[in-house]
């Protein structure tokens, strides 16, 4: 790859971290009419994902998995438990640990969510094996970035 000029370093179009952001607003517009259907925000919907991948975890480990600090975390696990969707459980150890786990509406939401990862997969026109890869890709990007801070 050539190296670019400080002029050419500063082009906007030129910047991963804006083609991250832009894609990211566009996935989010996507999403959006899809998750509206299921009654879900798009950070809900996330935290919905973890939850169907591992029922129970503490509101800490949650809030690791999805990125989302206990301030964005908290109001929206109450909006999620008020949908119905989840239950916030005190630990019977320690009543200071509050575990998240599915209702059975929240059970059920999985199911109707199943078409979301296939509108995405036809938007963006790529073959499963080629988002794979993509999302590793961004993945190992994001994980260097990580320990870099």
């Amino acid at each position: 790859m050539p190296s670019l000029t400080q002029d050419e370093l500063l082009k906007l179009d030129n910047q991963l971290c804006f083609a991250m952001y832009s894609a990211s607003l566009a996935m989010t517009r996507l999403y959006k009419p899809l998750l509206d259907k299921l009654g879900l925000t798009y950070p809900q919907y996330l935290v919905m994902l973890a939850l169907w991948e591992k029922d129970g975890p503490m509101v800490s480990e949650l809030g690791e998995r999805v990125s989302l600090d206990s301030g964005t975390l908290t109001p929206l696990l109450k909006r999620l438990e008020a949908n119905g969707f989840v239950a916030r459980v005190r630990d019977v150890a320690d009543e200071r640990r509050v575990h998240i786990t599915l209702t059975a509406a929240g059970r059920r939401l999985k199911s109707r969510a199943g078409h979301v990862p296939e509108c995405l997969l036809a938007a963006s026109e790529c073959s499963v094996p080629e988002l794979v890869d993509l999302t590793h890709q961004i993945q190992a990007l994001r994980d260097r970035i990580r320990k870099a801070a």
